[in-house]
């Protein structure tokens, strides 16, 4: 990277959202952009988790793009290493690879209102970018908690999404902190080798069975020789998520039915009564992420397991100490505990019109226009942003959906010509964001008797969408000017003027010039 490299459009991230902002990008024309990356190759939250027994809760064909089929997937659900190798697929099939920038960590952003672009400082240099794409994801920077002791403990400590390959498990004694979607996976994939391994539990999840196989050479072969047929069963796959979303969205009393089947799933495998009323969640199925597994609870009856129904609280030397009182001597602490979804760090190096970072913006609760534009943020856009995450289905087709939003927001700056720049206004941001929480109210998410990722630290939920992915493609099918304010830039010499002391400025100072659009 240049010393003042200057492109059209910065893109952060190679997940799912990084690589397919790119592709989209090049099929609107634009070739000008970079993709940064911290790490060393793509992949994002695929890349980073590789726990054992890793895998998606979502049917392979439609954890996936719809531009980018894949006729080989080799299971119903695909495990880390598939996916991952589908995303370095993507990169090369669609020539991304000369836009990016491996090892580039970003470190801060700020808007230039003078230059109506953003200044990027990473770890491989600066450079500066006249649109800025966000899709570093909520499930990249692990969160930890905060135990008394562990900094003291003499064992192997860390995280689900920071697996530690070098440390052999054969024959130790593990504490596993979590229950969530990573945990139900890690700990069938290692309880057979392990000594002892302690759960420690803060509040049961609902596990229905993950119907998985592998798919016939005989699927795979009509897929590859009849495209159609990837279609179709993509389609499908989709259809009966959509019908599903009334139950959560409006309807959360019909779980019921889904509840009795998880509590069968349950009893099949869990025969000590005292284990499974440990194990029965008291809120509504789906309040919370609900978990995909046929290997957990059969796992957990297994004599060298112990669930303690108690989240840990401290750590005394090798001993685990859980809030109930009960005490356990282990080798490692694994941590399964999730990630900073509400309070990603990535806001905190975004600084925007007004001098103030994004998280201080966000302080009340996140809110971005159709989930993606933070008013105060000019040309600042963000995949997977507030309120458009999903609890039953792909969040690809939601990536999908903003990225033809981005199609359009690239378009609309076409339009408008020579230097110019979008910022949310704050009442579109509002009356969107109203809109939302008005309807997440009936959901199961908020009404469902639980205390989930979904919300933030002043209980709001800023993180589903409480809708079909078919209504939000509506709402994110083209910008809508009326939306937003345009800034114009001012030219070179009166930026030097005002440099200078000279009056050179036109509009409102810290944001360019104004122009009202009205659509």
């Amino acid at each position: 990277m240049t010393e003042h490299e200057h492109v059209r459009v910065a893109v952060i991230g190679s997940g799912f959202g990084g690589l397919g902002a790119a592709v989209r990008l090049r099929r609107e024309g634009v070739t000008d952009f970079v993709v940064l990356e911290r790490a060393g190759s793509v992949g994002g939250t695929w890349r980073d988790n590789s726990y054992p027994g890793c895998a998606c809760d979502v049917p392979s064909h439609l954890y996936s793009f719809s531009f980018a089929p894949n006729p080989d997937w080799p299971r119903t659900f695909s495990g880390q290493e598939h996916i991952r190798a589908y995303l370095e697929h993507v990169a090369d099939v669609f020539r991304l690879r000369p836009h990016l920038r491996f090892d580039s960590e970003v470190k801060m952003m700020t808007w230039d209102a003078d230059r109506l672009c953003w200044d990027i400082e990473t770890s491989s240099g600066r450079l500066s970018a006249d649109l800025v794409v966000s899709a570093t994801g909520p499930l990249s920077d692990p969160k930890t908690p905060d135990i008394p002791g562990l900094d003291s403990f003499p064992g192997k400590v860390f995280h689900s999404a920071r697996w530690d390959h070098d440390y052999d498990l054969r024959g130790k004694r593990v504490a596993m902190v979590g229950t969530g979607a990573s945990a139900i996976q890690i700990v069938p994939a290692v309880q057979p080798e392990v000594a002892q391994l302690t759960l420690f539990q803060r509040t049961p999840p609902w596990v229905m069975p993950r119907v998985d196989r592998s798919i016939t050479g005989f699927e795979r072969r009509l897929h590859q020789q009849l495209p159609f047929t990837t279609h179709a069963r993509r389609g499908l796959l989709w259809g009966i998520r959509e019908l599903q979303v009334q139950a959560f969205t409006k309807r959360p009393n019909e779980l019921g039915l889904v509840e009795k089947l998880a509590k069968s799933n349950m009893a099949r495998a869990i025969k000590d009564p005292a284990l499974r009323a440990k194990l029965t969640p008291d809120y509504r199925i789906g309040c919370k992420r609900i978990l995909l597994s046929s290997t957990y609870y059969p796992a957990l009856a297994q004599p060298n397991v112990d669930v303690v129904a108690s989240g840990l609280s401290e750590v005394r030397g090798s001993t685990v100490v859980a809030a109930d009182g009960s005490e356990a001597e282990v080798d490692a602490i694994i941590f399964g505990t999730g990630f900073h979804v509400t309070d990603m760090p990535i806001a905190d190096r975004v600084v925007g019109a007004d001098g103030r970072t994004l998280a201080e913006a966000w302080k009340g609760g996140m809110e971005a226009l159709r989930g993606a534009s933070a008013a105060g943020f000019p040309n600042w856009m963000t995949i997977i942003g507030p309120n458009t995450g999903l609890g039953n289905s792909s969040m690809i087709l939601m990536i999908e959906s903003q990225l033809n939003y981005l199609a359009d927001f690239v378009r609309q700056l076409d339009v408008l010509g020579g230097r110019a720049a979008l910022d949310a206004r704050p009442s579109a941001v509002h009356a969107w964001n109203r809109r939302v929480q008005e309807r997440m109210k009936r959901t199961v998410w908020n009404t469902g008797g639980c205390t989930s990722w979904y919300l933030d630290a002043g209980g709001r939920n800023t993180t589903i969408w409480p809708g079909t992915t078919t209504e939000f493609r509506r709402a994110t099918r083209r910008v809508d000017l009326a939306e937003y304010e345009v800034l114009r830039g001012r030219d070179a010499k009166a930026i030097k003027e005002d440099q200078q002391g000279k009056q050179g400025t036109q509009g409102e100072q810290g944001k360019g010039d104004k122009e009202e659009v009205n659509a």
